[in-house]
């Protein structure tokens, strides 16, 4: 199994993002990830995906859009 690639990754996130060692550091790797950014090749989020999502989690009809008013 490999490892991560450190020196990468620290100069990935304060050089490239700017984080202090400080602040590098707290961070989690999902965190990591996030700021910098999606991975090369990773898929987009298509319409199939989309189409699944929204059945899964469905807007609550109770809801109401116009601020209560």
């Amino acid at each position: 199994m490999a490892g991560f690639d450190w020196p990468a990754l620290m100069r990935a996130g304060m050089r490239g993002l700017g984080l202090s060692p400080a602040e590098f550091w707290a961070l989690t790797p999902a965190e990591l990830q996030f700021l910098l950014g999606p991975e090369r090749g990773a898929a987009p989020l298509g319409r199939a995906r989309l189409d699944e999502l929204i059945r899964a989690f469905p807007d609550d009809q109770g809801e109401r859009d116009d601020g209560g008013n």
